[in-house]
């Protein structure tokens, strides 16, 4: 019934109402898991308007909604890009539950002033984006993974990745470099760490109905599906959250090394 109950979870970028991070922690915590999420402070006079009519407080509120699932729940604020921080938000996950089973890298740089053209693109910009997305995520695997060695007991790390990085498009050249980057470091780590039962994959999710895709106009937006996407709708942040906590369950014990599309059939590689 909780495949997933005494094991511990981190997620990053799990501050959002509308958001990936927040559904897979609530997904990982319905299967039994206690959870630790992570999120940036974001001026609450920018958040969407579900979020400011529903007093949306970022990682408290995920943190309140794992809660009343009857999972412990450690927020934190950290800063994906930050070394320091990554090794702060593994010390204090240990300090609270004493474990870390999973680890689900989801922290991402908020879509828009980079979709540029390339002459147009800053290069402090363009270091943004891989520094959130492709270091962020090296930070947090270096941090945990001596835990999940020390443990012994196996373990699971899922990257957020896209199907940008797997296919380009114009005015996405960071985007699309930080996610085909995060697919080799999700190989090479799953090669990697294989011989103590740790499975790394990633997920590359499509079009996702996000509060990141809420500067889009619906003309634009339904015209992307209509000629785009073959199952005709975006996914849901729900559905991609209890995809990957499946993928961190043990009916996917030998998946390892994996770089799976989830995007209505955009890409089919």
């Amino acid at each position: 019934m909780n495949p997933l109950e005494g094991k511990v979870a981190i997620v990053t970028g799990a501050a959002r109402l509308r958001g990936i991070g927040r559904a897979t922690a609530v997904a990982l915590a319905e299967m039994g898991a206690d959870i630790v999420v992570t999120g940036t402070v974001r001026d609450p006079a920018t958040f969407p308007e579900d979020e400011k009519s529903s007093g949306w407080r970022g990682v408290e509120s995920t943190a309140a909604q794992v809660r009343k699932l009857g999972r412990r729940c450690l927020p934190l604020t950290a800063d994906a890009s930050s070394g320091d921080d990554a090794r702060r938000v593994a010390s204090e996950a240990l300090a609270e539950f004493n474990r870390i089973d999973i680890l689900v890298n989801n922290a991402a740089l908020a879509r828009g002033a980079d979709r540029v053209p390339l002459t147009e693109l800053s290069e402090d910009l363009w270091r943004r984006v891989l520094d959130v997305k492709l270091t962020g995520s090296f930070l947090m695997c270096r941090a945990v993974l001596p835990t999940l060695i020390g443990q012994g007991q196996g373990g699971s790390i899922v990257n957020v990745s896209s199907i940008a990085g797997k296919r380009g498009s114009p005015n996405t050249a960071a985007y699309c470099a930080a996610n085909a980057g995060l697919q080799g470091f999700t190989q090479a780590l799953a090669m990697e760490v294989a011989p103590h039962r740790i499975r790394v994959n990633a997920v590359c999710p499509g079009l996702t109905a996000t509060s990141r895709m809420d500067g889009l106009s619906k003309e634009h937006w339904d015209a992307f599906v209509r000629e785009n996407v073959p199952l005709g709708r975006a996914a849901e942040d729900y559905e991609l959250g209890r995809f990957m906590a499946w993928l961190c369950g043990p009916d996917a014990a030998y998946l390892t090394g994996q770089s799976i599309n989830f995007d209505g059939g955009v890409v089919m590689w």
